[in-house]
């Protein structure tokens, strides 16, 4: 007797095998269907200046709806919702443990970063806004479609709706391409996670003013460009699944996970949330909170005025570093396949113990009082690389919304044995950008600046085909 026929789903694919292709074809659009590349810096500069911004320092006392908790000295807001500066005490074990206090953003809930994708012309675009964050080196930068906390886009501000929101909430969004939980500055944030979402829709989507539609090629043109391409839009970027450029490398896929949970599991780290008051080593005056050696940042307080954002002012705290970052991969190659040297990052702020981060992370003025051999491993061969050694160089703003003026150096450089061998030092592993890449398709594995960096790697070289 015949069986009944099946009703309901039945099995189908599990990976869109088509996607890596023709995310390799927006790579190699350098132009797209709508704005020249080229006429981009320009639009953004020409919207900073048109008048309808304006950030000023003010004194933490002039805050309005924030104010320093009787008892903890944590600085948070009247609604309990946003974020708050709390103390950090950590502590790291191993070959060379030490310990410190700060202060830190405390920020739990989870925002939403999205990338709205729609084909024209046979070619994948992406929905990018032409987005005025405070802390903004040059204001505007090309943010996701959607970049909002939870207690902007639930309106505890009472301010306008987030646009294009439903396209990334609800039964009626579009096709997914990506969507992953990914950490923020673990030096910054305490325990800080946002969802990376990429999500493509086949209907005509209405364009508000502010927003354009650029291909992955020319979002890798406009990497190249100072502080053009914002944080959130480079982190969204490097959780796309990209083909990997070869099925080799040195290290196949599960030694490196095999390396990465040793790290995980040997090194120790202990963190934990204190009163602001409580954090020695750091003072308050007037206009900051600041260390008390004049190192690492300040906690300042700005007004800001915004035309086009959900609310037009407002007052906030930011976290203000004190001098530019480096930010490096050391990269080689090994039997013609490109190869990153990666770091097993300790953060305080991290949800686990270690993510994987580039070769170089940190800002150089804060080591400069340190002997040689007690700054951090391959500075000295990044800054002192030859110019034809640096194959990406550009300086990048980080988070514009909890940091002011967070710049850092970009760079990929080119090494040989000497200056980076084969076999690393302890806490370093060589691996490729698809290998990097298959690791942001999960959740902290590899850090926000190591992100950047690979979203930079990802849309400037020459892309794999399958065909």
């Amino acid at each position: 007797m015949d069986s009944p026929p099946a009703t309901g789903p039945g099995p189908r694919p599990r990976a869109d095998a088509a996607l890596a292709d023709r995310l390799a074809l927006s790579v190699l659009a350098r132009e797209g269907s709508g704005v020249r590349t080229a006429d981009v810096p320009g639009l953004l500069a020409a919207r900073a200046g048109s008048g309808g911004y304006l950030v000023d320092r003010i004194p933490l006392d002039a805050l309005c709806g924030w104010s320093f908790a009787p008892g903890t000295g944590d600085l948070a807001h009247r609604s309990g919702r946003f974020f708050s500066v709390a103390g950090l005490r950590a502590e790291v074990g191993g070959a060379a443990p030490h310990a410190w206090r700060q202060p830190v953003i405390n920020q739990p809930e989870v925002g939403i970063l999205g990338l709205l994708a729609r084909e024209f012309d046979g070619v994948l675009h992406f929905l990018m806004q032409a987005k005025m964050e405070p802390g903004n080196a040059g204001l505007i930068q090309l943010s996701p479609t959607v970049q909002a906390t939870r207690s902007n886009y639930t309106k505890v501000h009472r301010g306008r709706d987030v646009a294009y929101l439903g396209h990334f909430t609800g039964p009626a969004r579009g096709r997914v391409l990506a969507d992953v939980l990914q950490s923020e500055h673990g030096s910054w944030f305490f325990r800080k996670t946002n969802r990376n979402m990429v999500v493509e829709v086949d209907e005509d989507v209405p364009v508000r003013d502010g927003y354009l539609w650029l291909t992955l090629g020319q979002l890798g043109e406009l990497l190249r460009h100072d502080d053009v391409v914002n944080m959130d839009t480079r982190s969204v970027l490097a959780c796309l699944p990209f083909a990997p450029e070869t099925a080799s490398a040195l290290h196949c896929d599960t030694e490196v996970r095999s390396w990465f949970t040793e790290e995980r599991s040997l090194r120790d780290v202990r963190a934990e949330l204190t009163p602001l008051s409580s954090v020695t080593g750091w003072h308050r005056d007037r206009w900051a909170i600041s260390h008390e050696e004049g190192r690492y940042f300040e906690v300042v307080a700005v007004n800001v005025r915004a035309e086009g954002r959900e609310v037009p002012q407002w007052t906030q705290p930011l976290f203000h570093p004190l001098g530019t970052g480096v930010t490096a991969f050391v990269t080689r190659r090994f039997g013609g396949v490109r190869h990153v040297l990666a770091c097993a990052r300790r953060e305080g702020g991290f949800l686990d113990t270690v993510e994987l981060g580039p070769t170089v992370q940190c800002t150089p003025a804060n080591h400069a009082h340190l002997p040689p051999d007690r700054r951090p491993p391959f500075l000295a061969d990044v800054l002192n690389a030859p110019r034809s050694a640096v194959l990406f160089g550009t300086t990048l703003s980080e988070e514009g919304g909890r940091f002011l003026r967070a710049r850092s150096r970009y760079l990929i450089v080119e090494a040989d044995e000497s200056t980076a061998p084969t076999t690393p030092p302890d806490g370093f592993i060589w691996v490729t950008p698809g290998q990097l890449n298959s690791l942001t398709q999960h959740g902290h594995y590899v850090n926000v600046q190591a992100r950047s960096l690979l979203a930079s790697l990802l849309t400037t070289e020459e892309p794999h085909l399958s065909a």
